[in-house]
């Protein structure tokens, strides 16, 4: 057990890995979550702390409070980002984002879509320096690596266990998906939901594929790049269906798959270079060539004959 869970992977991956969540981490604070910097400024009495948010304790939010948290992450995840010091600034946006979703979701609302994230967060700092492209093999990364793949698979199965807890076999047998389309559904759900039973199907399938996710980790490598790709679409489908994103958790999901293959950076820089290297009479992508010169001539009434010319 001990072998699999730090089964050692390349450094580059850890690398890209690491670049992707803490980017992420910077959007989400101005493009998914930035209403809660104005949440806040409702009753402190509306204030209901996460479990534990009451055990450390943590202190109501104020503006200003939100403020500082809200631009030192920012700075915090792009430093992160570039993968300089990766415990120091690891461990502060780990506990900045803690601080933020607790916030976020102390106001009658958890989303478990953050799970994975969270997870990701807390584990990254312990895996070291890593740099992009870096083919060394490293189990520290492999840990952080694995236990992010685990915490994805948790997020489903415990889906589906909190269903059958709360809601038994009427969550398959219900109309979960109708209210879900009547409530926030899109075009592609109306002509969906038109097809007889095909809801009661759906319903069953999701409980099936939550309950047997567990199984990613035992299919060869191959196969398991196409259930992780069946998860994605999954998500896919859900979005436009339900309008429901997963965005945190399908970065989280990132983890199982080769990332040191992908080097934006890298292909940019060379595309950059050919782009120089070509020489300046053969033109440029977009750049109009002009009218052609006068024929060229090896000397003062001597034209250079066109080779075409018989």
């Amino acid at each position: 057990m001990s072998r699999w869970l730090t089964e050692a992977v390349p450094r580059g991956r850890v690398a890209a890995f690491r670049t992707l969540v803490y980017l992420f981490v910077a959007g989400d604070l101005v493009v998914f979550t930035p209403w809660v910097r104005a949440r806040v400024d409702v009753p402190g009495d509306l204030y209901q702390p996460l479990f534990v948010g009451r055990v450390l304790p943590l202190p109501t939010p104020t503006p200003a409070l939100v403020s500082v948290i809200f631009w030192a992450l920012l700075a915090l995840a792009a430093l992160a980002a570039t993968g300089r010091a990766p415990r120091l600034a690891g461990w502060a946006v780990f506990a900045l984002y803690l601080e933020w979703m607790i916030i976020a979701m102390s106001y009658g609302k958890v989303d478990h879509d953050r799970f994975a994230l969270l997870v990701a967060l807390a584990v990254l700092p312990t895996a070291g320096r890593a740099r992009h492209g870096d083919p060394t093999r490293t189990e520290a990364g492999g840990w952080a690596l694995r236990v992010t793949q685990l915490a994805v698979v948790c997020t489903y199965f415990l889906a589906a266990w909190a269903k059958f807890r709360f809601g038994g076999l009427d969550w398959a047998t219900g109309s979960v998906l109708a209210k879900a389309i009547i409530r926030r559904g899109t075009d592609l759900a109306d002509l969906v939901a038109q097809v007889p039973h095909l809801l009661l199907v759906a319903q069953f399938g999701i409980l099936a594929f939550e309950l047997l996710s567990p199984l990613v980790f035992v299919l060869p490598e191959r196969w398991r790049i196409a259930t992780v790709g069946f998860f994605y679409s999954f998500h896919l489908v859900t979005v436009a269906t339900i309008t429901i994103s997963f965005a945190p958790h399908l970065v989280a999901m990132t983890s199982f798959l080769p990332l040191e293959k992908v080097r934006p950076v890298l292909r940019a820089r060379l595309l950059w270079h050919r782009w120089r290297a070509r020489p300046v009479g053969a033109g440029r992508v977009g750049e109009d060539p002009g009218p052609p010169g006068p024929p060229a001539s090896t000397g003062p009434g001597i034209p250079v004959r066109d080779p075409a010319t018989p």
